[in-house]
């Protein structure tokens, strides 16, 4: 064997060391390499991912419309929801007016003492309902000295008692005062521009401020003098009284119809909500309530008149809508969040 000198040795192990070094080295930074290129196309695959489920996010909101809202049938009944379908109808130009009853002339009696003579008996006192030829008093007659009844000349209700037990009546003097309460008048009072349209034949609503209890006529005559105390004009119109509770001397609210208008589609005021600063209602299909924003035509005290954005047939919510509106606000606000 050739003998190899000992510094020849040294040098050739650290050639032999340092290249295995490098091509290590250089096989770690081509794995590195490749594996930060691995990472790079996974982030852009996520990104792209990421990107591709957000529009789908936003293009199914778009499709869902931030204007809707699913309530299930149970619930919508449960909150009181109610929906109908929009249709034609009248818009009424109508007046709200007020009035006072009063019995009709010729259906008040006067009761008065035929002979003059001391009261002996009275029977019936105000407020008891009495028939024609029913004894009201008895007298006894200064001339014959005899007692004669006075009877009721009419049927109604006894609304005022002049005479007392006791008394002495002269001929003529007013015992008692008997209405015949099975109509009234209502005298309204019309004031300004409104006396110039409000005639004779129109439909008015007459209510009772007590209850609220409303009975529809037609208003007979407009009266050719002012009233004055208030300086208003004065139209009339007939109630009925079968339940005694149109009383003479109350004061009721009245609606009086000027003129009526047909309009292609009407929806209830209560349909009515406003989002965004656009008057909108509420349209149902199945489950689901979209918002629908609409252009108004005229009102009146019950319905308006939709001249664009609803169609005759289509279901509108017309009870509680406002419940509709905050699901609706409460599911954009979730969505924004």
């Amino acid at each position: 064997m050739k003998h190899i000198p000992l510094k020849s040795c040294i040098a050739l192990l650290l050639a032999l060391t340092l290249t295995a070094c490098g091509d290590k080295a250089h096989g770690e930074a081509e794995h590195a390499h490749e594996d930060a290129a691995a990472s790079a196309e996974d982030t852009h695959a996520e990104d792209v991912h990421g990107e591709d489920e957000h529009g789908e996010d936003e293009h199914a909101h778009e499709e869902g419309e931030a204007g809707s809202t699913t309530i299930k049938e149970a619930m919508a009944a449960q909150a009181g929801i109610v929906s109908a379908p929009a249709q034609a109808g009248i818009i009424a130009d109508e007046h709200d007016v007020q009035g006072l009853l009063t019995p009709v002339d010729g259906r008040v009696a006067q009761v008065m003492a035929r002979f003059p003579g001391p009261v002996r008996a009275l029977r019936a006192n105000v407020g008891d309902r009495v028939r024609a030829g029913q004894p009201l008093a008895s007298i006894e007659s200064n001339l014959s000295l005899s007692s004669y009844s006075v009877s009721a000349p009419i049927s109604g209700v006894v609304l005022a008692r002049q005479a007392q037990v006791g008394m002495v009546a002269g001929e003529g003097t007013p015992l008692f005062e008997i209405g015949d309460l099975s109509q009234l008048w209502v005298d309204l009072h019309i004031f300004g521009a409104d006396t110039q349209h409000i005639t004779a034949g129109v439909p008015v609503t007459i209510s009772r401020m007590t209850d609220g209890v409303s009975q529809a006529t037609t208003l007979e005559r407009v009266l050719p003098g002012t009233a004055t105390a208030s300086q208003s004009t004065v139209a009339r119109a007939t109630v009925r009284n079968e339940d005694g509770q149109w009383r003479p001397g109350a004061a009721v609210k009245a609606r009086i119809v000027v003129a009526m208008q047909p309009a292609d589609v009407v929806v209830p005021l209560t349909a009515l909500q406003t989002m965004e600063g656009h008057e909108v209602v509420f349209v149902r299909e199945g489950e689901r309530y979209s918002a629908r924003t609409v252009t108004l035509g005229a009102r009146d005290a019950r319905q308006v008149e939709v001249k664009q954005g609803l169609r005759v047939g289509e279901q509108v919510v017309v009870e509680q809508s406002y419940v509709i509106k905050a699901d609706i606000g409460k599911a954009g606000a979730a969505h924004e969040h």
